[in-house]
């Protein structure tokens, strides 16, 4: 029995050694695994850019150099997008300011000088 499994074990062993090494020759080079979809540079991107990215993992994960360069860029259009919100805000805020401070100004007119009714100005106030 002992005889039987170490002949099993060689066998085994040589199969494996076979497929590995294929035609018998060293072991081939390894294909380059890199990010062939890459991010369009000529335009912002959208949610089916992101999705769309599949990143090529590596031996103990992802590849480090992909990966940085896909979140670069996204931090990097993030920033660009947080800084136009944050001018729109500011300039909409401006516009909201200007439109209250107008508001206030014909709220706050003097007794009788309102046209809007003739009854309760400075002229009716005295027929009575």
């Amino acid at each position: 029995m002992f005889w039987f499994m170490l002949i099993a074990l060689v066998a085994v062993v040589a199969a494996v050694a076979l497929a590995v090494l294929g035609e018998g020759g060293p072991l081939r080079d390894a294909g380059t695994d890199r990010l062939d979809d890459r991010l369009p540079a000529d335009r912002p991107l959208i949610r089916s850019d992101i999705d769309a990215v599949r990143l090529p993992t590596a031996v103990r994960g992802y590849r480090m150099l992909d990966v940085d360069e896909v979140l670069d860029r996204l931090g990097a259009e993030l920033a660009e997008r947080d800084a136009r919100i944050a001018e729109l805000e500011s300039s909409l805020a401006g516009v909201h300011a200007n439109g209250s401070t107008m508001s206030l100004t014909k709220q706050e007119e003097p007794p009788g000088t309102s046209f809007d009714d003739p009854g309760h100005g400075s002229a009716g106030g005295a027929g009575e």
